[in-house]
């Protein structure tokens, strides 16, 4: 199955369009980042979740303004069903105070509906701190791996140009993350340890397509002079353009089904797998080959292959 039938894009003709969006984007998130920060949820700066269930359909709304009434502030999203809802709040206070502020909050606003608190997680500043720590290290640790396992199977240019196009795509949508978070109730769009795991994904994903494009490279490149490489990165990116469409296409289409039917609490994960497949397809073609083309040129070296042959 081919969707694209002998297409001729001069990909690196153009790179510097696209090394142009990348910054405005990646400066627009840094702006974003030192300005609003990140809408952390309770894994990451601690706090308490509660599930609240009522047992008549009601607006969240409704369930928010008498929270917000009785002091109780923090945000509020449909948990599964229309009668359940997830409050994650910062509670300076043992469990047992807030199930009880909570139960006299809403007995005393919304005396006509029958509620029960179903559960209450707590973490403190201290294990948020451990958790924030431990998933930096965890991001580090897979992009480590992903330069020596790409250093060993092509050589370091191209390792290197594979993860500086991982950072882009986890800094394009963490700098998201930090422009959109907090502004729709459907989807406040929380970091917490579920867009760690989404990150992950993101730099699997995108090294996966990126590894595609250089395996079709290396291919070609073997026995060609320095001369031809322009030719042979757009030819290469290219032949395997049909081959990335279809696949992000397909692995979009599942996650896109998660945003708008798995409901409120899967759905910043689901955005952020989105995102970051949009994002890193596009890296793949328009950052990571064109930057071992730019590496390969200014320092006027031949692309050497594993076995120690040169082109």
């Amino acid at each position: 199955m081919r969707i694209f039938q002998k297409t001729n894009f001069n990909f690196i003709g153009h790179r510097k369009i696209a090394y142009g969006i990348s910054l405005v984007l990646l400066i627009a998130g840094f702006i974003s980042l030192a300005v609003k920060g990140l809408n952390y949820g309770i894994d990451f700066r601690g706090g308490s979740e509660v599930v609240i269930r009522f047992e008549k359909n009601i607006d969240v709304s409704t369930v928010r303004g008498a929270l917000e009434a009785s002091g109780v502030s923090g945000s509020l999203k449909q948990y599964g069903m229309d009668r359940s809802f997830l409050l994650s709040t910062v509670f300076k206070g043992d469990t047992g105070e807030l199930k009880t502020l909570l139960l006299n909050a809403l007995n005393l606003r919304i005396p006509g509906n029958r509620h029960e608190i179903v559960r209450i997680d707590a973490v403190g500043p201290s294990i948020a701190s451990d958790l924030k720590l431990s998933a930096i290290k965890a991001l580090i640790a897979s992009l480590l791996a992903i330069l020596l396992y790409v250093g060993f199977r092509f050589e370091i240019k191209f390792a290197t140009a594979g993860v500086i196009a991982i950072f882009h795509d986890i800094l394009c949508v963490l700098g998201l993350f930090s422009m959109l978070g907090g502004l729709f109730d459907f989807m406040p769009l929380e970091v917490d340890q579920s867009i760690i795991a989404a990150f992950l994904t993101i730099a699997g994903y995108s090294i996966t397509d990126t590894v595609v494009v250089y395996d079709r490279i290396r291919e070609r490149v073997r026995g060609q002079k320095p001369a031809d490489y322009e030719r042979i990165f757009n030819e290469s990116m290219n032949q395997t353009l049909s081959r990335t469409v279809i696949t992000s296409g397909t692995v979009l289409l599942s996650v896109l089904v998660l945003f708008l039917f798995a409901g409120p609490a899967i759905r910043g994960f689901a955005f952020a797998v989105f995102m970051g497949i949009l994002v890193g397809t596009y890296s793949s073609i328009f950052v990571a080959a064109p930057l071992v083309f730019d590496w390969v040129k200014l320092s006027k070296s031949a692309i050497h292959l594993r076995g120690g042959q040169k082109s």
